[in-house]
């Protein structure tokens, strides 16, 4: 556990243990028991041809209590099987109901970026396995700012907005090497929609974003000696970043389809513009429901500058364009997955579920198959 979640795991027992005599604790959770396997050596999703538990297993337990009339403190501790199940504090924030219909909360919170950010954790909220990982797979989820919530209806329409504005900051691994996300100034919108049968959502969200990735450092340092300007274009520091999605889904209780897209764009960085997408339908009879889901993942663009290496002395040009090219091939992929299961209500907040996922690497022209068994629970 960092120094971070260190002080909030402090500030947040300390805050709840003053009120804890005059308020009623309210402590909730949720586990994913997820094994996989693949079918030859390939790896996909941590998962290899031995059958392994921990990759997408995590076990949490969120703690909520009311302050007063109107402020309610959350924290939330999760435990991650690919961490060693080291707890963390991943949510810690106090919410204030301004209204009926308006809240406003501070803290670390969870980035409203998809149709199941607050759920994405809680497996057993879905019919998947595991949310689509071409979409859901991002290197940041939490953001430490503020966050305003207005809910309303106008007759069959029922409509949430939310106003998002902080800082993340997140550790990651990039094509095998430790790198750093930070995004200061970050400002969202998101909006949901339900009519009917009908569900919608739209999200923007824009930020300063900077990627600090030690082992790129010489490489950035020998470009600038060939080009300063083309080596600070090509890094990824405070530069304007954009993530913007939006998903639809119908459901009709006996079958339901449903789909979302996110993209993003750091434009004057390495970084390749992403575009991810899926595509899910499924039906429920009695405590079954079958599913089919088509995921697309594309980082795999035209590389960026080369109009300013065509700039350069002839005799730099060769090494430039090794050097700009390269470097942004860190980041370049390209994959289809598919993927059939089924989810079986066991009982009352337990659910079974089976999948089998193909994924298809259209870069690297090499195919995974991994069978995956979960069992999902909330109390």
């Amino acid at each position: 556990m960092n120094k971070l979640n260190k002080k909030l795991s402090v500030i947040t027992l300390a805050v709840l243990a003053t009120f804890q005599a005059q308020a009623e604790i309210r402590i909730n959770g949720f586990a994913n028991l997820t094994a996989g396997i693949t079918s030859s050596d390939e790896t996909l999703y941590g998962y290899d041809d031995s059958i392994g538990f921990a990759s997408q297993s995590l076990f949490a337990i969120q703690v909520s209590g009311d302050i007063s009339d109107k402020v309610t403190a959350t924290g939330q501790i999760v435990a991650r099987g690919d961490n060693d199940y080291a707890a963390d504090f991943e949510w810690a924030y106090f919410t204030y109901e301004a209204a009926d219909n308006i809240s406003m909360s501070a803290g670390r919170l969870r980035a409203p970026l998809f149709r199941y950010s607050a759920s994405s954790d809680v497996a057993y909220s879905y019919h998947w396995v595991v949310a689509p990982q071409s979409v859901y797979d991002v290197p940041f989820n939490n953001i430490d700012g503020i966050r305003v919530d207005y809910s309303g209806y106008t007759g069959d329409l029922e409509y949430t907005f939310q106003l998002t504005a902080g800082r993340i900051e997140s550790d990651f691994i990039l094509s095998g090497a430790t790198a750093s996300l930070t995004v200061d100034n970050t400002v969202g919108l998101s909006g949901d929609f339900v009519y009917n049968n009908w569900k919608f959502r739209g999200v923007y969200l824009t930020g300063k974003t900077t990627f600090d990735i030690p082992d790129l450092e010489p490489t950035f340092g020998l470009l600038s000696q060939l080009s300063a300007d083309l080596s600070e274009q090509l890094r990824a520091k405070d530069d304007t970043g954009v993530f913007y999605g939006g998903s639809i889904e119908y459901d009709a209780f006996d079958w339901f389809v449903a789909g979302e897209y996110t993209a993003v764009e750091v434009e004057n960085s390495f970084y390749p513009d992403e575009v991810n997408y899926y595509v899910t339908a499924g039906f429920r009879t009695g405590k079954w429901t079958p599913f089919v889901t088509y995921e697309k993942s594309d980082l795999n663009n035209t590389p960026k500058f080369l109009s300013d290496i065509s700039g350069l002395p002839a005799a730099f040009q060769p090494g430039a364009t090794q050097i700009v090219v390269g470097t942004q091939q860190l980041a370049v992929s390209e994959n289809n997955t598919i993927s059939v299961g089924t989810r079986y209500e066991l009982e009352t907040n337990i659910a079974l579920k089976a999948d089998v996922v193909k994924q298809s690497d259209d870069i690297g022209e090499l195919d995974s198959t991994l069978i995956r068994f979960a069992v999902n629970y909330v109390f």
